[in-house]
């Protein structure tokens, strides 16, 4: 077995996979069809590119899009505010 921190994709499409585990930054990290070192000292749930990431291309996660890049994201890079802008709009919890 691998000692690999494992990821998991959410859904086929997510151009994004999510830590199970925290990771020390160079350690080994699982993606799809690679492994990567880990960019940073992360924490479980963070997210990490499965795939290259245009500026301006959506991030995909669960299946839906949760932002658009702010720069290009190479396979392997963390993915959070540092280069996502988030499009989530809160509907829960509203009248209607």
């Amino acid at each position: 077995m691998s000692d690999a921190v494992r990821t998991l994709r959410l859904a086929p499409g997510d151009n994004v996979v999510v830590l199970v585990g925290p990771v020390a930054a160079g350690a080994p990290v699982e993606l799809p069809g690679a492994v990567v070192a880990a960019p940073a000292d992360l924490g479980m749930g963070h997210k990490l590119a499965c795939a290259s990431v245009a500026a301006g291309e959506r991030v995909v996660k669960y299946g839906a899009p949760i932002g658009r890049a702010t720069r290009d994201i190479a396979m392997g890079e963390h993915v959070h505010l540092h280069n996502l802008a988030s499009e989530y709009t809160a509907s829960h919890g509203r009248g209607g």
